[in-house]
């Protein structure tokens, strides 16, 4: 069965932390581009960070840069969004993604990722 299985969800208080995980299995995950994005009711969805194939380029969207890392461990098929400083704005729903094409660089737009997971809540409470 295909997946993507995000864990690592929850509620924190501003300036604290949660570290996100996204499990693979049953799709190939090394040679693949991840990223992480992020929805709010009513909204539409955000692209957060990306990691690429080869886990050496890593990208932020402003709004989390300098908060928020990203990285992957391919031996095990799971990447992470360890999340600092985090603010309320940071609330909503965190889905992983596997980027289409195999060794292709990070994308910002949803429509270039194939595979979703269900998604993680994230409340951040000020």
């Amino acid at each position: 069965q295909v997946q993507l299985q995000e864990s690592g969800g929850g509620s924190v208080q501003a300036g604290g932390s949660l570290r996100l995980s996204c499990q693979a299995s049953g799709l190939r995950f090394e040679g693949y581009t991840m990223g992480w994005f992020r929805q709010d009711p009513g909204k539409e969805r955000e692209w957060v960070s990306c990691i690429n194939w080869g886990g050496g380029g890593t990208t932020y969207a402003d709004s989390v840069k300098g908060r928020f890392t990203i990285s992957r461990d391919n031996a095990k098929n799971v990447f992470y969004l360890q999340m600092n400083s985090m603010k309320s704005e940071d609330t909503a729903m965190y889905y992983c993604a596997r980027r289409i094409g195999y060794h292709c660089n990070c994308s910002e737009v949803a429509s270039e990722y194939s595979y979703w997971g269900q998604g993680t809540q994230v409340t951040v409470s000020s």
